[in-house]
């Protein structure tokens, strides 16, 4: 299990627990945000009724913390759908862009006082913060990176450059090589930033159950990240993101901050800028 490193008999905030989930992949504090919701029963039930209402229909959740389950699986198009609601929510930018950042540790005494240690946990998405073998991604924001055994490893990111806003998803890339999730990603990012308004979409992210295409906000409005002349050009509704979607924030962060994933694709959206998605700033360096 890959854990922040949570410890008994200690306090947390709850956003220092998101970004232990985030930055970490902390599945402890999955575990101790579930028991806050209610427990485990009643988070994967909350998280299986907000893929529904996102459409997620590829989406079945076992266990919030994402760990291989039998009849676990989601898809590529889901965990777009997934991040393209969370970005919505100011805390869950926060929290997916951010570097690095100090984690509470454990309380000892010292001369007789009790002292609250810290260390620094940094996000272990690689287009975000960068390795070895590959550099930050010009214009990142998010999202998270995942791994298990069955789904092998696993990208949903989000990128902004000249207005427009892409985001890409890779679900256990072909190539077994190091870092290879995070330079397929941003291949597509690529292909996807060149190839917006010159191309004819193939398809189009469904909206939630509770949206209603023609009281979207900033409808017919111009000039917002994600603007795309060639998704422009479709006859069919627009879509994007819902600023009111459903259950809250709870079960579509772990869902994607976790690795509910099983099957193989890649894809890569252009948000339309009838539903575009907020202004996507990095937080680098910064807790």
């Amino acid at each position: 299990s890959s854990v922040v490193g949570i410890k008994e008999n200690e306090t947390y905030k709850v956003h220092d627990l998101w970004l232990g989930v985030f930055l970490a992949s902390g599945n402890d504090a999955v575990h101790v945000l579930s028991a806050m919701n209610g427990g485990v029963d009643k988070t994967v039930r909350e998280m299986n009724e907000h893929a529904e209402e996102l459409q997620a229909l590829d989406t079945h959740v076992v266990s919030p913390d994402g760990y291989d389950a039998p009849g676990q699986v989601s898809s590529a198009y889901d965990l777009t759908l997934f991040a393209r609601s969370g970005l919505q929510k100011k805390d869950f930018r926060e929290y997916s862009s951010t570097v690095r950042t100090k984690f509470p540790g454990a309380t000892k005494k010292s001369k007789g006082k009790s002292v609250r240690g810290s260390f620094e946990i940094q996000n272990t998405n690689r287009l975000l913060r960068g390795d070895s073998d590959i550099s930050v991604y010009p214009g990142i924001a998010g999202v998270k990176n995942g791994y298990t055994t069955n789904a092998g490893h696993t990208f949903t990111g989000v990128a902004e450059r000249d207005g427009k806003v892409l985001l890409v998803t890779v679900m256990n890339p072909e190539k077994q090589e190091h870092n290879e999730v995070y330079k397929e990603s941003a291949r597509l990012l690529d292909w996807g930033f060149e190839a917006a308004g010159k191309v004819q979409p193939v398809g189009e992210l469904v909206p939630p159950k509770s949206a209603q295409a023609s009281t979207q906000p900033g409808a017919g409005t111009s000039g917002e990240a994600g603007g795309a002349k060639g998704a422009e050009k479709s006859s069919k509704p627009a879509v994007g993101a819902s600023a009111a979607s459903g259950s809250g924030g709870m079960g579509v962060a772990l869902g994607i901050a976790a690795g509910v994933l099983a099957l193989l694709g890649a894809g890569v959206f252009l948000v339309n800028r009838r539903w575009p998605l907020p202004d996507l700033v990095r937080r680098r360096g910064r807790s």
